[in-house]
């Protein structure tokens, strides 16, 4: 019989749990688990995930990489002779791989990466720092290596490099207008680059580091605005000589020292900015707003006061280091208070996932995007900048879990797996049957050719 806290750790620090999974941590033990899953550098990926992203071209590069590809797929299609209506195909399809190939690396990550607690947090931070994909053409072609530059690599790393990683990245300076942020009369001041923009400022602090009641004023939003000005793009963009993409302009900035939290900041140019991230990465309230989100999405969608506390202070002593603080939640008592066991209510990209997990063998993706899109949640597709909640309240409503039981029978009957039925003794025993006793009787009660849906469709799964 499964050990609870098993089943509850494999919910909590993956998107779901594959068949023979519970067997392998229980012969690996807990605490090797959970540090090796903080340690993700140390997991090697298996040959076949390796061989599946290698096509994914577009996923290594970097925004001047996707400028340098598109002017030449361009300039290829121009030798043709082709119309401004082809020009405008060519430049459309261009932004479609990026995307296609971006969902299909996330999801295959999701699906089959041993680094689970990685995808996990790499899901967590995106949403932290949202950027809406197909706000413009600009974020169709940078959202990707948002991820797999900006967000990536310090999903378990430190969250000073990873806040910075994303205020200089291209797809976050056009998704939140800080790319047009002028000082006003300044020498660059002229067309769309005319004056402040607050938007990332307000963003910044309210969703990114201090939450909306972390101590800041209006006065310090334009204060950071004004210390902001001029991270932007290159201007016109196709002259990007840079892989980042990042370009300061001094000619757009202001240069009057500010008075931003309290801290003195001598109008010096770019490094203002920096000096800005540096007070607001160690801010006990950035500390606070992070560790409840943490909590949160790991604990209980109201986690309690005390464990977001140690999480703080961990936060603080460490500098920000992410593992540690995950470390510091996953030792708490907390987080293994049996009664928060199986209460965090799935969202559809993690019901969608954990359904792809349990089955353990998916050779059709082409439903998955179209699946995501019909529950409400697609990748990389959430308009407002607080991105997709991972709180029940969010998910949960009549019509969602409509569409869920729907949808259970085609995947039941191999919809991503080239029709092949799922055999649902399977599913319970990868789950180990741990169903409430209602749920027993009517999966007893049901005919066989649906007891796969009715076991993808039931409460006991719906939840982690």
């Amino acid at each position: 019989m499964i050990e609870p806290k098993i089943f509850h750790l494999i919910n909590r620090l993956s998107f779901g749990v594959t068949p023979g999974q519970i067997q392998q941590v229980q012969q690996m033990g807990i605490d090797t688990y959970i540090k090796t899953q903080l340690q993700p550098q140390t997991i090697p990926y298996p040959a076949d995930l390796k061989e599946k992203l290698n096509p994914l071209n577009t996923l290594v590069w970097q925004p001047g990489e996707v400028i340098l590809a598109e002017k030449q797929t361009l300039e290829q299609a121009k030798t043709l002779g082709l119309d401004s209506k082809s020009m405008i195909k060519i430049k459309q399809s261009f932004n479609q791989k990026i995307m296609q190939q971006a969902k299909r690396g996330r999801l295959l990550r999701a699906f089959a990466s041993p680094r689970q607690l990685e995808e996990v947090m790499v899901d967590f931070w995106y949403n932290h720092f949202n950027v809406f994909a197909t706000k413009s053409d600009l974020t169709r072609q940078f959202f990707s290596s948002y991820e797999q530059h900006a967000i990536r690599p310090h999903a378990l790393g430190n969250f000073r490099q990873l806040l910075g990683a994303t205020a200089k990245h291209p797809a976050m300076l056009v998704y939140l207008d800080n790319w047009q942020n002028t000082a006003p009369g300044s020498s660059g001041a002229k067309g769309a680059f005319k004056g402040l923009n607050e938007n990332y400022a307000r963003e910044l602090l309210e969703l990114h580091t201090l939450g909306v009641n972390g101590g800041y004023s209006q006065k310090d939003i334009i204060e950071l605005a004004k210390i902001l000005t001029g991270w932007g793009l290159f201007q016109p963009i196709a002259q990007t000589s840079t892989k980042s993409g990042f370009y300061f302009d001094e000619t757009r900035h202001d240069f009057s020292d500010k008075v931003f939290l309290g801290y003195s900041i001598k109008g010096s140019g770019m490094n203002e900015g920096e000096e800005a991230l540096n007070i607001i990465a160690k801010h006990p309230s950035t500390a606070q707003h992070i560790s409840y989100q943490l909590a949160r999405n790991f604990v209980s969608d109201t986690p309690p006061d005390s464990l977001v506390k140690k999480l703080a202070k961990t936060f603080l002593d460490s500098d920000g280091n992410i593992a540690m603080v995950l470390q510091t939640l996953f030792a708490s008592n907390e987080f293994w208070q049996t009664n928060i066991y199986q209460t965090k209510f799935k969202t559809p990209y993690r019901y969608l996932v954990s359904v792809m997990r349990i089955i353990g063998t998916v050779t059709n993706f082409e439903p998955l995007d179209g699946i995501l899109n019909q529950l409400g949640m697609p990748l990389y597709g959430c308009p407002s900048p607080d991105g997709y909640k991972n709180i029940q309240s969010a998910w949960l409503n009549p019509d969602a879990m409509v569409r869920r039981s729907s949808l259970s029978v085609p995947l039941s009957n191999g919809l991503l797996d080239d029709g092949k039925p799922i055999d649902a003794n399977f599913l319970a025993s990868t789950l180990e049957n741990n169903f409430s006793p209602q749920t027993r009787s009517v999966l007893d009660k049901a005919t066989p050719n649906l007891r796969g849906a009715l076991i993808l469709g039931s409460p006991e799964f719906m939840m982690y």
